[in-house]
């Protein structure tokens, strides 16, 4: 499969949505500890008592696949030229979000959904990980267009970039 010259309006629509809500679903875990108790207690299962950070922790999950789905369909660009070294931590970097993105809501619906407790904790660790990594992300993208000026987070920007 030859790679494409940039990303696609699905691709681009899928990157900045999942991070939105990635976002507030961070922002919207207060009180979710006691929920998740709660829910255990009561035997409650299904989609009953769902909160807003289930649902949007449910919305990435899904997303997250669909884009796992894209990328192996359309491909994605090649990485902008840079040190070999660049180059492995640009990949192990995606990898690395690619992971956490999958296992984040993962571990937090084998917790709800499942009702497997000790999945609670390695949720939260992991989705505070997975926000560090993200930031790191976007602080390296801003970087490329800032300093380098390569056009890195143009081609996430704008399709055709």
């Amino acid at each position: 499969m030859t790679a494409p010259a940039s990303y696609s309006r699905l691709q681009i629509a899928l990157h900045w949505l999942i991070a939105l809500l990635i976002v507030a679903a961070w922002f919207t875990d207060d009180g979710m500890g006691r929920a998740l108790h709660n829910r255990l207690e009561s035997g409650a299962t299904g989609f009953s008592g769902n909160t807003l950070h289930v649902w949007l922790g449910s919305a990435v999950f899904v997303l997250v696949l669909i884009r796992v789905l894209v990328r192996f369909g359309q491909g994605a660009p090649v990485p902008v030229d840079g040190p070999r070294l660049a180059q492995r931590l640009a990949l192990w970097g995606h990898r690395l979000l690619y992971l956490l993105m999958i296992a984040v809501p993962a571990l937090g619906a084998s917790a709800w959904y499942l009702g497997i407790e000790a999945a609670g904790e390695p949720h939260e660790l992991t989705a505070n990980l997975l926000m560090i990594v993200a930031l790191g992300h976007a602080l390296v993208a801003i970087w490329h267009q800032l300093v380098r000026r390569d056009g890195t987070l143009t081609r996430m920007i704008r399709p055709g970039a």
